[in-house]
């Protein structure tokens, strides 16, 4: 039911015959004082508040339990009852409106009861267990947030480029902690950024919320990476330039990267594990 539930395709909210006197009828009676009610005509009482918790806002990945009802009472989807909480990135359409909408309200550890109408949630169509024009009903507990990595492009202005035997060059933006040496037998966890020379980004990962993991020694990645990832501290930052015959060679990666071209990576050792 949740892969139906939230596939994007499925959440567009579509206009509807029902009056707001006809949704007001179906919602569950809650103390006045308890209740907000939105511009859109969501409704939602946290039921269990942390003031110091953390605030959701567009573009973090929340984890939630949930447990969605209609006014009916009849349960038709929740991830308690399989144990699997769910994760979204907020603000951004891959849920139904109503969920972008109330989850933007709440702090990390904090519970709610969302009382969303069918213009927030699956307007006129016919979900199966949930009919054309029904007002949802969802218990909701935030249980993290997780947000994106905030990125500039790595500047080198005025710091020194070193360049290795092989022709790798790296600039250090920030050498992180001198003490902790990447080294064989460890993974590390990275985040990066791959531009050409003439500033177009053609790859990476710090918009996303977890960084790749791969082997300090041995990794199955270009040579200019498996050489300068065993020379990184953890949390160092490092400007990459990679000449093309440390990159894709000759035959460059065909429809992205052209033969022998010299590539640019922006790469942050996070962790080390």
């Amino acid at each position: 039911m949740m892969n139906t539930f939230l596939k994007t395709t499925c959440l567009l909210a579509l206009s509807f015959c029902l009056s707001q006197t006809a949704e007001a009828k179906k919602t569950p009676k809650v103390k006045p004082n308890d209740t907000v009610t939105t511009a859109s005509g969501l409704r939602y009482i946290i039921t269990q508040r942390n003031p110091t918790g953390e605030l959701a806002s567009k573009g973090d990945r929340v984890t939630a339990h949930y447990t969605g009802t209609l006014v009916n009472g009849k349960k038709f989807d929740s991830s308690k009852d399989r144990n699997q909480p769910f994760s979204f990135v907020l603000g951004v359409g891959q849920v139904i409106k109503g969920w972008d909408e109330g989850f933007s309200v709440l702090r990390k550890g904090e519970k709610a009861t969302l009382v969303i109408p069918s213009t927030l949630g699956y307007g006129e169509q016919d979900m199966g267990d949930i009919p054309p024009h029904s007002t949802l009903i969802f218990e909701v507990e935030m249980l993290e947030i997780l947000k994106p990595m905030q990125y500039i492009p790595f500047s080198g202005f005025g710091k020194d480029t070193i360049t290795t035997p092989s022709g790798l060059k790296y600039i250090v933006i920030d050498k992180g902690i001198d003490s902790v040496q990447a080294k064989a037998g460890q993974n590390a966890a990275v985040y990066y950024a791959g531009y050409f020379t003439n500033g177009d980004k053609f790859d990476g990962n710090f918009d996303q919320f977890e960084p790749i993991v791969l082997p300090v020694v041995g990794a199955g990645v270009i040579k200019g990476w498996q050489e300068m990832l065993p020379l990184m501290h953890l949390g160092m930052k490092v400007r990459v330039i990679i000449p093309g015959a440390l990159a894709y060679g000759e035959r460059g990666y065909p429809g992205v990267i052209k033969p022998n071209e010299t590539l640019i990576f922006d790469m942050f050792l996070s962790d080390l594990l």
